[in-house]
């Protein structure tokens, strides 16, 4: 049986552009990019570990990632939108935590 996949949103801030990039490219490989350093990966627990491996072979001590899970709900409410399309008109229940 298949592992189950879950949602999650990477974030990174990586200080060197040479490491930059070798993360942007091994994140490419796992997932959407919705932002320059933000991806949204469908992963199941193996997958998310090896990326978490991978990533900490590649980055330094000063560079920063942020992996957030994301609930069913979460998901559909994670959009990506480009300027020219604009917002859309339902607006999306926004809560400010």
């Amino acid at each position: 049986m298949a592992e189950p996949r879950r949602w999650y949103l990477f974030t990174y801030d990586i200080r060197n552009p040479k490491r930059w990039r070798k993360v942007y490219e091994l994140m490419r490989g796992y997932g959407e990019r919705l932002q320059l350093s933000v991806f949204r990966c469908s992963l199941n627990d193996r997958d998310r570990e090896k990326l978490r491996w991978e990533l900490a072979q590649v980055m330094a001590e000063e560079d920063t990632l942020l992996v957030l899970g994301l609930c069913g709900s979460c998901v559909e409410r994670v959009r990506a939108i480009n300027p020219k399309e604009g917002w859309p008109e339902d607006p999306a229940p926004f809560r400010v935590l």
